[in-house]
């Protein structure tokens, strides 16, 4: 389709639905001024920026900060390591944990039992961090945590899990997958729904097992799914978890626990060096947009998956 046709086109819709359009008009303005107006900031990461002289007065540095970052900033790559490890645990078992619960609760037939699992599972999504590490804290207190009681009673030593190196990345993933695992399981469950009853029946009388049958029919049904998820999941790799980490890390384990968004959090609001931080949050942004490039070119050639 030529570029004249899509105006005319789009010239078409605007007289047939004019109220349609100008309902639009509010979603424009809220793009303006709060997705592409705060771009202008990116200038911030080539700048020696200042308060006190703001944008348009600070000194030019050109790369520099970027140069800084990249060669001498101590433990940066180090940061990088963590943000990539941590992204690639959660994305590992938090995604394939909605799959199979939304598998196995496909196969329950009792449907209280069903919609009760999925509200319990569910809950936790609309509950934010701030509230989820106080619950966290508790529980995982190495003095009167309800965990700690339990190891001590079967004859263990107490376990400081937010403060040590080997238990904090594992906390991470195993709470992360606890909030959002009913989300995922939601989605999959709905997108089962559509699946034609008339595929397990004659499975059934071919003499298919359940295992077979969840294979075979129910997986096939939610792979579009599960490849969109997917799609969406990669781009963020660099987005290990911010809301989650700053609640619940500390000193004692930023050696496994420090990430990209901690770390510019730090360096850009308690040390002020914003040029620093601007420059690090555009790298973290452009390499995203790669991957979300690249993982749709992905998906589209191994499985013809289109947006549009």
């Amino acid at each position: 389709m030529s570029a004249a046709v899509k105006v005319r086109k789009h010239k078409g819709r605007l007289k047939r639905d004019p109220l349609l359009c100008i309902m639009l008009i509010p979603g424009f303005i809220y793009l303006a001024l709060f997705e592409f107006l705060p771009l202008f900031g990116l200038i911030i990461g080539f700048q020696d920026f200042k308060l006190s002289t703001g944008v348009f007065h600070s000194t030019w540095l050109g790369i520099d900060n970027f140069r800084y970052i990249f060669t001498m900033y101590p433990n940066f790559w180090r940061i990088v390591k963590n943000t990539v490890e941590i992204a690639l645990l959660k994305l590992a078992f938090g995604f394939t944990a909605p799959i199979l619960v939304a598998l196995m609760l496909h196969e329950v037939k009792n449907t209280l039992y069903k919609r009760t699992i999925q509200t319990l599972v569910y809950v936790p999504h609309f509950v934010s961090w701030v509230i989820l590490s106080g619950i966290l804290r508790t529980i995982l207190d190495p003095n009167n945590g309800m965990l700690n009681y339990i190891i001590t009673s079967l004859g263990g030593e107490a376990v400081y899990f937010l403060g040590d190196n080997s238990t904090f990345r594992g906390v991470l993933v195993v709470s992360a997958i606890w909030k959002e695992m009913g989300w995922g399981t939601i989605i999959y469950m709905a997108a089962l729904t559509g699946t034609d009853p008339a595929l397990y029946e004659a499975a059934i009388i071919d003499g298919a097992n359940r295992f077979q049958r969840a294979v075979h029919i129910t997986l096939p049904a939610i792979l579009p799914i599960i490849v969109l998820n997917l799609i969406l999941s990669i781009p963020g790799i660099l987005n290990a978890g911010f809301d989650q980490i700053f609640n619940l890390y500390n000193e004692r384990v930023y050696k496994v626990a420090d990430v990209l968004d901690t770390f510019i959090y730090r360096l850009g609001i308690l040390d002020s060096q914003y040029g620093l931080s601007t420059a690090i949050g555009l790298v973290k942004s452009t390499i995203g947009s790669f991957l979300l490039v690249f993982s749709y070119w992905v998906a589209n050639k191994t499985s013809g998956y289109r947006v549009f």
